[in-house]
Parts: structure tokens; sequence; C-alpha cells
């Protein structure tokens, strides 16, 4: 079968006139993104035979204890972007600030730059489960050949121009979108090639599991107490099953293939929120919507949410439809 699947580096030939831009640039983007994710892998793979699990020793911008594999994670996937010269900047959840590159070379002409989260849900690692890796990519609205800005990464979620996600599971996948709906690729690990495994992925329109850390459940907002409660009334199809991994890509993966809901509010502890609009929140919002699922803050749409701080949180209600438009409801009412 494999024989006859379709790789991703074809798909991404075979589909690069779809994109709006036809430079060339944004396949060599998400090639090199492709590199990395392998890198990664490889080393992800090895957690518990070499010293990369367990905290690094420092924290990152936010106050979080980092990981030792969020550290190799990030610093991978920066140089593979850098090494190529394909982008201008970069921004990492791991790093103060964005980096420019080139950024005193009169002849780079690279129009991307690229918003990342290494490796989300990093302390699971520690015990064998799932985690993945996060990217978003826009074009960047300063003028091709200077040096960056903050305003080329405080973009609306509407301006992206591709987004996906990379998860290290039991199987390893890069899922995608450049606006044209949503396609998986599964690593054959004895070749190291990715091939199309997942053509078109969609959420249902309705789902039945719901995924939230219920063990905050008193700090919730009234609005999303009730959903809870409602997820678990049996009328319907309901009562719903309560799945919650704790890696926002693991969660959204199983959510779209299976139909259901991710929810993680603000709470007492972190009125804001505490998922990062750029570099989670917006990309898996553009796959949302691609694969006709929905991304909500409780009240408005993620993508169109004006981002003022490259490391804003937000609240994130994403997943079915019509699950997160209950879900809306019920916050509305609250």
């Amino acid at each position: 079968m494999l024989g006859k699947a379709k790789t991703l580096g074809e798909f991404i030939i075979e589909n690069q006139s779809a994109f709006k831009y036809t430079s060339g640039e944004l396949s060599r983007l998400i090639n090199s993104i492709r590199l990395a994710a392998k890198v990664v892998n490889h080393d992800v793979n090895k957690a518990g035979l070499v010293d990369i699990i367990g905290a690094h020793g420092d924290k990152n911008i936010q106050g979080e204890d980092q990981q030792k594999l969020d550290v190799y994670a990030n610093d991978i996937f920066i140089q593979t972007l850098k090494n190529r010269n394909i982008v201008c900047g970069i921004a990492s959840e791991e790093e103060d600030d964005f980096i420019s590159i080139n950024s005193q070379d009169e002849n780079n002409q690279n129009k991307y730059v690229v918003l990342i989260d290494p490796l989300d849900g990093s302390s699971n690692i520690d015990v064998n489960v799932s985690v993945g890796t996060i990217f978003s990519i826009y074009r960047r609205v300063t003028p091709v050949g200077t040096p960056v800005t903050i305003e080329d990464f405080l973009q609306k979620g509407e301006a992206q121009v591709a987004a996906g996600y990379v998860i290290y599971g039991t199987s390893t996948m890069i899922v995608y979108t450049t606006g044209h709906g949503v396609n998986g690729f599964t690593l054959n690990p004895a070749i190291g090639t990715f091939y199309l495994s997942h053509p078109d992925m969609q959420f249902s329109e309705d789902g039945q599991i719901y995924s939230v850390n219920e063990g905050n459940y008193v700090h919730f907002p009234q609005g999303i107490k009730n959903y809870i409660k409602y997820c678990q009334m049996e009328e319907g199809n309901r009562p719903y099953t309560s799945r919650y991994i704790g890696s926002l890509v693991s969660d959204f993966h199983r959510n779209m293939i299976k139909g259901g809901i991710y929810i993680y509010p603000q709470t007492a502890k972190d009125p804001n929120g505490k998922l990062r609009l750029l570099y989670e929140c917006n990309p898996m919002a553009f796959i949302a919507e691609q694969a006709n699922g929905k991304a909500s803050d409780g009240f408005n749409r993620i993508m169109d949410i004006e981002p003022t701080e490259l490391h804003q949180r937000v609240p994130f209600i994403c997943g079915s439809k019509n699950m997160v438009e209950k879900a809306e409801e019920f916050m509305r009412q609250q």
C-alpha cells in the first residue's frame, strides 16, 4: 500500500499551483519543517535511553519550567529554518523575543515568518505520552529586504498562509493546511518518508467527546461549568465521553478524527486563559476551520482576535462546529 501512496514531497509539488503565491518558497519552508520534525521524532523516540527527559533547569518567558526536549526541539527547528535561508524571521514559544534572520543582507528576499511551539505537551515525555509541534506561517507585512519587526508577527490568525502540527505518538504524523483543506501524512520510519494517510480531514459537525481538565472545574466560568453539566446529562446522544490527554496536539487530533470539543477556558488563576494565541490557538483554529470545525474564545472567532504581544494568552474552545456553538451559547447565558 505504501508503494502506491503519495509522499508529502509529491503532494507539496502537485499542490503548489493551488497556493496564490507561486515562488516555491512556501513549499521549501514546509519541506524544512518536515526535515526538522524527523530529527525531533528520532530523539523523542529515544527518550529514556539517553539524557533528554526531565527539566532543563531554566524557565521560559512565561515562567514555566523548560524540559530538556523543549530546548532541544526549539534548537532543531530554529537551526533548520535558519540553515535553509527560507524565512526572514522566527518567533518561538520558548524564546523571549522574535529572531530576525539575515537582517543585514540586502539580498535577503525571504517573505515568510514562522511562529512555532517546538514541543507542545513536553511534560508528557517522561511518561511516554504523545506530544507534538505546532507551526504557523505568515507573509511578512514590512518591506522585503528590511529587518523584520514585531508587526510581522502580530498578525490576526486570518492572515495565516499555512499552519500545521506534528504529532509524535504511536506513529508520527504531519497535519497541515495552506487554506485548501487539511491533509495528514504518516511517517514510515523504515525509510524516513511521510505518506499521505489522511486526505481531506474533517471534523464531524457533532461529536461525543469533550476534552477539558475537570480538575480546574471550580475555577471555570459559570458558562463552562454549565456546558460540562450539559455534556454529562443523559439526553439524546449524551452523556458525552470525557477524554483529556493534556497535550493540545493529541487532544485536537483525536477530536478531529472522532468528533469532539477541546476546552481550555479562563480560570480564576489565569483570567486570560493559558494557551498562546500566536503559537497554539491561531494555527489550530486555522486547521479546525479548514476541516469544517470552529474555534472560539467563548464569544469571538479566534482568528479575528488582534494580537497585542508575542506571548499573548486567550481562552480556547475548538472542535466540532455544533459543540463549539453550544458552548458559546452557555457562555453568553452565564
